[in-house]
């Protein structure tokens, strides 16, 4: 199979969609909106007043020498020689993406594993992002990569302007190290969301845009093609096309020699797809038999199948969150007109007791199972028979030694090594105080350490804890809380409340530098809410707060900031909440729903408008999530969280900053500008910054990073008031 991989950003990004010029709505809608003009991304007047605002927040907070000391500390971490650079496998050399402060856009760069053990290992570099932008003069950050199996030769390259989502595809040949141009038959693809991957040695399956009427409402192409090296792309083959009103289509292969496959899929919605097993003697289509909202994966002659709803076939029935496999043979002799069996199923994991499944890895001959037990993680490896006509009996056991797997509160996430050549994998462990570890280790073996990160902020004095709030219906909701081991028992002090609550993202433990520094060192409290909508909890959890039910994530995020001051670990001029791309839109709705309850609001990369979000950039993606204002008894549940429309002049609102980039072709910036504008227009405290670079992630380098983050601490800080005594030790420490 390709491997496909994504370089970070300041947020992780759940969302995804296209850019698309601003639609309008109903005449009535456009009349009420004062600030739609707003939504012009780059027109002359949005622009003079973001420029405007950027200044103000730059000479009103950015400037204070506490801010620049906060960020030069953030940028040295961020660029520190001694994290723990990431690896994986291609052929015989292991692959990194590293940004530090010489290399602020980047450098690919390779290694051998046994170059890797020692303490200072020497890379050789493949691709320098910063000199390939000086030399072409653009601002390229890479985006994600996928390689050919099995030789590695050839990648296709995804490089964006500035951290948009849409990307310029380029071939890149990994022997000589250089783009493979257009004139040599080397596959690349002008500026456009698409989605393109290996079908065989000289072929890629692309979805782009192809013209006009190829892409969906939602900004997706629709279409996607077989094209073959030396063709042109219109004379490329069409493998399907989808209807304007689905998300996207697009087509993979697995090349594992001796296990070929190719699939396609067409996603209806966010939520439910159609899988097809594309055969390529006839180039037919063979219906792949689960539930629309199931996710499948192909590895080795097998289909897994990550059940989202409960399957009931003539077998017996299958819960949702449960994680199933098939023989892909039978799909590749079955009828075109779908089966009306579903083949023979295995059942590698179940839920129950607590447990849910958070993502699996398949090896040569197991799969690795990364697993929460409330919400903590266990690893688990299953096992098929010795026969695999007997195939669905799977056995499944620990990964790793009693206590190694779960110690304490820490993460355990692990990843296949070489998926197609043996059973080695990655464990990456960390928690909120913990440093990561990067271990390696193959099934039935010992595991070695092989790097271990320094700690950056003083960790001494801290402790981690989970507890449980209960919620408006009663439902008892988790929350990490990381504080001095006796905030339980001093005066208030400032809290930091995190959340998300959509799209199935469960949030773990993790050590965070930038909170550690920013935050706990200076004596805050920093509590993670696992509010519903989220996946902390499996489909279930997800599905409880979808729609018309969006309010439970809103009443869990409630019930743990109650549960904090109840428990007199903050106050409510004492507590600050902090929400990104979805989390914002929880963030804003706290804003206008309890206002009373929270001394300051930041939202990064926000919704904030939900009558117009399904009309700019990829908003259309999400309705299986949100709802569609369009439809009358949508509107109705919708309006009721639409932060931008529920603000009203005669109520007083925390302070509000807000976080976005000019480059966010996936969150359109003008959910963040308008709904500033109107706050400031109503007299309210809200404070704007508009990076003109960083996509959807907020930031496309280092230092925008660390500049972002030291101005959402600090004005959390300086925002925030405790009790008089707590005054002194927090104003001493900041």
């Amino acid at each position: 199979m390709s491997k496909t991989r994504v370089a970070g950003g300041l947020l992780t990004a759940v969302l995804a969609g296209c850019a698309m010029p601003p639609a309008t709505t109903d005449t009535a809608t456009l009349n009420e909106d004062a600030y739609l003009w707003l939504e012009d991304i780059h027109g002359t007047r949005a622009m003079r007043w973001v420029k405007e605002r950027n200044r103000a927040t730059m000479r009103t907070l950015a400037e204070r020498p506490s801010v620049r000391k906060l960020r030069s500390r953030l940028r040295a971490v961020f660029d520190a020689p001694d994290r723990i650079a990431g690896i994986e496998k291609m052929g015989d050399r292991y692959y990194n993406f590293w940004r530090d402060l010489d290399h602020p856009r980047g450098l690919w760069r390779r290694t051998t594993l046994a170059e890797y053990r020692k303490a200072a290992p020497a890379w050789e570099t493949v691709l320098d992002l910063d000199a390939l932008a000086r030399r072409e003069g653009e601002n390229w950050v890479l985006k994600s990569f996928a390689c050919r199996q099995p030789d590695y030769q050839r990648c296709l390259l995804r490089l964006s302007r500035g951290g948009a989502d849409a990307v310029v595809t380029r071939e890149f040949d990994l022997s000589s190290k250089a783009f493979v141009a257009p004139e040599d038959a080397g596959f690349t693809l002008p500026e456009s969301k698409t989605s393109v991957s290996w079908a065989g040695p000289d072929s890629v399956f692309v979805a782009t845009d192809f013209g006009p009427g190829s892409l969906t409402d939602s900004g997706y192409p629709r279409i996607v093609k077989l094209w073959r090296r030396g063709q042109p792309l219109a004379a490329a083959e069409v493998v399907f096309a989808g209807n304007t009103t689905d998300v996207s289509v697009t087509a993979y292969a697995d090349l594992t020699p001796g296990h070929e496959v190719q699939l396609v899929w067409r996603a209806r919605d966010f939520h439910n797809t159609d899988v097809f097993v594309r055969r390529p003697k006839d180039g037919a289509l063979v219906p792949v038999a689960k539930p629309s909202d199931a996710d499948v994966r192909a590895h080795r002659g097998r289909l897994f199948m990550e059940l989202k709803s409960d399957w009931l076939t003539d077998a017996r029935a299958y819960p949702a969150g449960s994680l199933v496999a098939a023989d892909v043979a039978p799909y590749l002799r079955g009828p075109v007109d779908g089966f009306a069996k579903t083949p023979p199923l295995a059942v590698l994991f179940e839920p129950g007791d607590g447990q849910f499944l958070a993502g699996y890895a398949p090896t040569r001959d197991h799969v690795l199972l990364n697993v929460l037990d409330n919400v903590r993680s266990r690893v688990f490896v299953a096992t098929p028979p010795t026969d695999r006509a007997d195939g669905v009996r799977w056995s499944r056991r620990p990964l790793l030694a009693d206590g190694a797997a779960a110690d304490g509160f820490r993460t355990i996430r692990v990843q296949a090594v070489a998926a197609n050549e043996d059973n080695r994998y990655f464990a990456h462990a960390n928690d909120y105080l913990t440093p990561a570890t990067l271990l390696l280790g193959a099934v039935g073996e010992p595991a070695e350490t092989l790097k271990q990160a320094s700690a950056h902020f003083d960790a001494a004095g801290l402790a981690i804890n989970q507890h449980f709030a209960t919620s408006a219906d009663g439902t008892r909701v988790p929350y990490f809380q990381v504080a001095p081991v006796d905030a339980d028992a001093t005066a208030p002090r400032r809290t930091l409340l995190y959340g998300y609550g959509g799209f199935e993202r469960a949030l773990l433990p993790a050590y965070s530098a930038g909170v550690g520094i920013g935050w706990l060192e200076r004596g805050g409290v920093y509590v993670v809410a696992n509010i519903r909508g989220g996946g902390e909890f499996g489909p279930p959890w997800h599905r409880a707060a979808l729609r018309e039910n969006r309010s439970r994530a809103f009443e869990d995020f409630i019930a743990v900031a109650e549960d904090l001051a109840a428990r007199g670990v903050t106050e409510p001029s004492a507590l600050g909440i902090l929400g990104g791309s979805n989390g914002g839109l929880l963030v804003g709705n706290m804003l206008t729903m309890r206002p009373d309850l929270f001394g300051a609001v930041v939202a990064m990369v926000p919704l904030f408008d939900m009558r117009r979000y399904h009309l700019l950039l990829a908003g259309a993606s999400w309705m299986a999530e949100f709802g569609n204002p369009d439809e009358p008894d949508d509107w109705r549940f919708l309006k009721r969280y639409s932060p931008y429309h529920n603000l009203r002049a005669d109520v007083r609102y925390p302070p509000l900053l807000a976080t976005t980039s000019t480059r966010d072709d996936r969150v359109h910036p003008g959910h963040a500008r308008k709904m500033v504008a109107k706050m400031q227009s109503l007299g309210f405290d809200a404070t704007y910054y508009e990076n003109t670079e960083g996509g959807h992630g907020g930031a496309a380098n280092n230092a925008q990073t660390a500049f972002v983050w030291s101005l959402v601490y600090e004005f959390l800080w300086r925002q925030l008031r405790v009790s008089a005594a707590d005054t002194a030790v927090g104003d001493e420490r900041g």
